[in-house]
């Protein structure tokens, strides 16, 4: 009997959610009405669940099965969480299939699927999952010293650490020209790899250790442009032996997804060292690394009540500390420090409400304002709806993530209109 049936028919408790988004590739616009049928990925053919998109690009909420949530608290030979196929599809665009969507229990995993229009020599398109690293089997980190070396002429050395707006991924080895280069919104990046080389289900306190650790790595790669200053056209490659294991298509989990848009900014630092730490780490179980991070370690560590700090601490020592970037590329202003709630005025709900009404424009269901730069109900009314379309606390009050979320969605949208006008 497939897993999924076993679990529904034993211990129905034992369930994640899942929710779709799927958009168009050229434009990012949502697309509405389209079918999403979801099987279980051991039983392809059994269609369990047919949804369709509205207007946002974004299915219902669905529960699905999926194994015990001890399952995800030790290592062991047991899979934690049980993988779905969806095959989708849209009047005017190639199908696609995405093989693996993980779900454990008691999460929300959110899959975003992009969509290519239809051509007459178009092919659907296919995307497999594979193992978490956690679970499958990947290549051990090749040890690296935390501080490069950046004295070399003609070196391309950053003169401030800055947030990119995107990283390009080399979807393999280094050296193998046969793996293609991916465009990936930075925060976008973090919330893949994390979700692929740690489990939601974990305390937050581990989450949030682990993040960190992947941010200051991949700004490290950023900071001393390390790929490029070996003749390389990519910041990052998806393979565990250099880097992170980042998979595309891959869907990601809404707890870590929270955390990434609170602290995208963060990084480690050591005192009088610029650049960021390059801090790797290992899973602590299958492969060991005594002067690195545990994956493993870290959790257990924040299940005895460590903070983020004291477990990073833990591993690479007391002067590490957490440090804030002096730029953050592609938003057209940071956070201004204070939420922006009804009453408030200025000219950052100016700000707030122009860029509200562009991004009406490719979303309709958020109702265009007059810009007065008062917040008034009208106004609180379209922060809930953007905040309801994508996925964020439905409060209407302008905080640190609402804000940045508005600022990339706008800058998106914006880019695309010159882009297509």
């Amino acid at each position: 009997m497939p897993y999924y049936m076993r679990t529904q028919q034993e211990n129905p408790a034992d369930s994640g959610t899942l929710q779709v988004n799927v958009e168009s590739a050229v434009r990012d616009r949502p697309i509405e009405n389209a079918v999403v049928d979801i099987s279980y990925t051991g039983d392809p053919d059994r269609v369990l669940e047919e949804l369709r998109t509205d207007s946002t690009g974004r299915t219902e909420i669905i529960s699905l099965a999926a194994p015990p949530a001890q399952y995800s608290q030790s290592p062991g030979e047991r899979q934690p969480y049980s993988e779905y196929t969806l095959q989708v599809s849209a009047e005017g665009f190639e199908p696609v299939t995405i093989s693996g969507t993980e779900i454990l229990a008691g999460e929300r995993a959110l899959q975003t699927i992009h969509m290519h229009p239809l051509e007459p020599d178009g092919s659907p398109d296919v995307v497999v999952i594979p193992a978490h690293t956690l679970y499958g089997s990947y290549p051990p980190k090749i040890a690296e010293t935390e501080v490069k070396p950046v004295s070399q002429p003609g070196e391309i050395v950053l003169s401030r650490v800055v947030v990119p707006e995107f990283v390009v991924v080399h979807n393999g080895p280094p050296r193998d020209t046969s793996a293609g280069n991916y465009y990936d919104r930075y925060r976008d990046y973090v919330k893949n790899v994390a979700s692929s080389e740690i489990y939601p289900t974990w305390p937050r306190a581990a989450l949030e250790a682990n993040i960190l650790a992947i941010m200051s790595f991949t700004l490290n790669r950023v900071y001393t442009e390390w790929y490029r200053n070996k003749g390389y056209d990519f910041t990052i490659t998806s393979s565990t032996a250099y880097d992170h294991k980042w998979v595309y298509g891959r869907n990601i989990f809404e707890s870590i997804s929270e955390i990434v848009d609170e602290m995208f900014d963060l990084y480690l630092s050591r005192p009088n060292v610029k650049q960021p730490i390059l801090t790797q780490y290992c899973d602590g179980e299958r492969v060991t690394c005594p002067n690195w991070m545990s994956q493993w370690g870290s959790k257990y560590l924040a299940d005895q009540g460590y903070s983020a700090i004291e477990i990073l601490r833990y591993y690479y020592g007391d002067s590490i500390y957490i440090n804030t970037a002096e730029e953050v590329a592609g938003i057209p202003s940071s956070w201004p420090g204070a939420s922006l709630r009804r009453g408030s005025a200025g000219d950052a709900v100016t700000q707030i409400q122009e860029q509200l009404n562009a991004v009406s424009n490719n979303y309709p269901l958020i109702p265009k304002l007059t810009v007065d730069g008062i917040f008034g109900p009208a106004t609180e009314n379209a922060v809930k709806v953007f905040q309801g379309v994508f996925g964020l606390t439905r409060d209407g009050i302008v905080g640190r993530r609402t804000w940045n979320k508005i600022q990339e969605i706008y800058v998106g949208v914006t880019r695309i209109a010159e882009l297509y006008p």
